[in-house]
């Protein structure tokens, strides 16, 4: 009995397996309820006295080998299938191609930057605003004709609740919650119900700059734009047109210098060399008043730009919708 059982821990060691039929089979066959094994140990009691102990011994070792080896096969009947369903392990694998920042967020982080070094703190607040915020603390009072300036998508539910048309309303609730000195930008999203065309759209970006202190003056305005566009453009030559806006009196408009070398130059300028780049003046003394700020012993100034306008320069891009439609051909060249 003894060396049938070694005959078939002989014939085990050297099966080999081409399918999962195969190892299933070889199990059935040796560990199965009417297997092999199964006999052996039936057979054991007619096994003499003197023989049991090398008996026990031999089948433990058959049963031991028969399951390593249904073991060992199916292991390796896996890793086959794996290799099989992934293909040449060997060959090199897909390239991952990174993905890019939208050019709206590179212009207004590089807007944020060049303010922090010079000491502008970041300040956020809701896009869904109250008239209070928006309008009314700004020096725009109800009935206002510079309200008409701002085309407002205005809650139904509500008609004091809208969505905010620039971020002056961060620096209100800043200014609420702050005494001076107050030195910070409000980089966000604004929306104005415009129609949408290369050149205008009904959502667009704005970054806002305040700054409130004692005997501030238009010339540290001026210091704190040339300062700016040198560091973004690349341009030491700004002027200030006056203008108007209901928060801040006197008020300018801020172009650059940017040239007439190309053709392109021309077309931007209009012939002129000059562009128009954002709105800037002294903080008027009722925004002041109605934010708890003394206007008699301090003052300030602002300004504003749009980040599309400014990325639609720095980037020659034609038509704004294309920061809006997320075409891939399109992001994937501010990588």
């Amino acid at each position: 009995m003894i060396n049938k059982i070694k005959e078939t821990l002989a014939s085990v060691s050297t099966f080999e397996a081409k399918s999962k039929e195969d190892i299933e089979s070889f199990r059935i066959k040796h560990l199965g309820k009417k297997g092999i094994l199964n006999d052996f140990f039936t057979a054991f009691k007619e096994v003499p006295p003197q023989d049991k102990k090398a008996y026990g011994q031999a089948l433990n070792e058959l049963k031991n080998a028969v399951s390593e080896k249904v073991k060992n096969l199916q292991l390796e009947q896996n890793s086959t299938a794996d290799l099989h369903n992934y293909g040449d392990l060997s060959k090199p694998g897909f390239p991952f191609h990174s993905g890019a920042r939208h050019p709206l967020s590179l212009v207004k982080n590089r807007i944020v930057e060049i303010f922090s070094q010079i000491g502008f703190s970041i300040s956020e607040g809701p896009e869904i605003e109250d008239d209070w915020h928006n309008f009314t603390a700004l020096n725009l009072p109800e009935y206002h004709p510079a309200r008409d300036m701002q085309d407002t998508f205005f809650i139904q539910t509500d008609p004091d609740i809208l969505l905010r048309t620039h971020t002056s309303s961060v620096q209100v609730r800043f200014m609420e919650n702050n005494q001076p000195p107050i030195r910070t930008i409000s980089p966000g999203r604004v929306f104005r119900n415009e129609a949408i065309s290369a050149r205008s759209h009904c959502i667009f970006h704005q970054v806002e700059g305040l700054y409130i202190d004692n005997q501030v003056s238009f010339a540290d305005l001026k210091q704190t734009l040339l300062y700016f566009t040198k560091a973004l453009f690349g341009k030491s030559e700004i002027r200030l047109r006056p203008s108007y806006f209901p928060f801040t009196e006197p008020s300018a408009e801020v172009d650059i210098y940017w040239g007439l070398e190309t053709e392109t130059d021309y077309r931007i300028t209009k012939g002129s060399g000059w562009l128009e780049i954002m709105g800037c003046g002294m903080v008027d003394p009722n925004v002041l008043k109605n934010c708890n700020i003394d206007p008699n012993k301090y003052c300030g100034y602002a300004f504003g730009m749009g980040i599309e306008r400014i990325a639609m320069l720095l980037y020659q891009i034609g038509d704004i919708r294309l920061f809006f439609e997320n075409d891939i051909r399109f992001l994937s060249q501010f990588k």
